[in-house]
C-alpha cells in the first residue's frame, strides 16, 4: 500500500481551483450548473492530500455518458461511482498536484454535506485544526491503508454536520465526503 501523504497548506490552491474550474466548465460546457472547491484543500491554512477536489453539478444527470467521454479523451481516469453516492469520480495527475472530480446532480446528498463541512471548517478554525489532527493521527495508524483513514475521519464529520445549523439540513450522505 502506499504511503497516505499529507502537506502543509499551500496558498496557491485556491489559483490552482480556479484554473481548473475554467477548464472543465470549458470541457463540459454547457452541461455544468456549478463548480465548487471542497476538500481540505478548500480550507484556507488545513494541511491536506496533495490532490484538488472538485464537485462540479451538471443539469442533466442523463448526460453523465457523454461528458464522461469528454473527461476522459481529455486525460482523466474515471472510477465509476465507488460508494454508491451519485458521485461520479475523475482523477487526473498533474504536477505538483492533481485534480479529483465528482460530477453529481442538483439534489445529490454528499455534495450538498460536502460544501457545508467546507463551509463550516473555513468559519472555525478551531474545528479545522481538531480536523487537521485528527488526518495526521489516521495518516500515521493507517499505514497506507485507505479504508482506515477514510472512515476514521467518518465521526468527527458526523459531528460537523449534525452540529452545524443550515437552513436545510443536507441529508447524511452514504460513504465518505473525503
Amino acid at each position: 500500500m502506499s504511503r497516505i501523504t499529507l502537506v502543509e497548506y499551500d496558498p496557491l490552491w485556491p489559483s490552482l481551483f480556479e484554473a481548473r474550474a475554467l477548464s472543465i466548465t470549458a470541457l463540459l460546457s454547457p452541461f455544468v450548473r456549478e463548480i465548487h472547491h471542497i476538500g481540505s484543500t478548500a480550507i484556507p491554512g488545513l494541511a491536506a492530500k496533495p490532490k484538488i477536489d472538485i464537485d462540479a453539478v451538471v443539469a442533466d444527470v442523463a448526460e453523465l455518458p457523454e461528458l464522461s467521454a469528454r473527461l476522459c479523451n481529455a486525460g482523466y481516469t474515471f472510477h465509476g461511482d465507488p460508494h454508491a453516492s451519485g458521485l461520479w469520480t475523475f482523477t487526473m495527475a498533474t504536477l505538483a498536484y492533481g485534480t479529483r472530480l465528482y460530477l453529481c446532480g442538483d439534489d445529490n446528498a454528499a455534495h450538498a454535506a460536502r460544501l457545508v463541512l467546507r463551509d463550516r471548517l473555513r468559519d472555525a478554525p478551531a474545528l479545522a485544526s481538531r480536523y487537521e489532527a485528527l488526518k495526521r493521527q489516521l495518516a500515521e495508524q493507517a499505514n497506507g491503508d485507505w479504508d482506515i483513514y477514510t472512515h476514521g475521519k467518518r465521526a468527527f464529520i458526523d459531528e460537523v454536520l449534525a452540529t452545524t445549523e443550515t437552513k436545510k439540513a443536507p441529508p447524511f450522505p452514504a460513504g465518505p465526503l473525503y
